[in-house]
């Protein structure tokens, strides 16, 4: 798998949360997923391109108003998976929540997400 293109169908997921208006998020996450993309998000497993725009659609819409959403690190991609780190963030300070999602590829286009959001804090007697 060549990493430009897993980072370019990662990019394009992630510029779905910033489209200009909702029509355009269909197309963008068209172009980022398989048809048969199977989701682990916070909800649970769904499957489907479709799942996947209420996902995106129902963070836009936060109660905190439109955020931003960055990929705010490389892309790391031993063979055909992939993870990067990712920022979300709200207007006017509100609120931010950060996270990492892992990625399988399948003819440079995301098939398998799993998103973590959130820090995941030490274990005892680690750091």
């Amino acid at each position: 798998m060549d990493e430009a293109a897993a980072q370019s169908a990662i990019d394009m997921f992630v510029s779905a949360f910033n489209a200009a208006d909702d029509r355009y998020v269909t197309e963008l996450l068209s172009q980022a997923l398989t048809a048969d993309v199977v989701f682990w998000g916070p909800l649970g497993r769904s499957e489907g391109v479709e799942a996947v725009e209420r996902f995106v659609l129902d963070l836009r819409r936060h109660p905190a108003g439109p955020g931003t959403m960055v990929r705010c690190s490389a892309v790391d991609m031993p063979g055909e998976w992939a993870r990067y780190q990712w920022v979300f963030t709200t207007p006017e300070d509100g609120p931010r929540l950060a996270g990492t999602d892992v990625v399988h590829l399948r003819r440079d286009r995301i098939d398998q997400m799993i998103v973590f959001a959130g820090d995941i804090k030490p274990g005892p007697g680690r750091l």
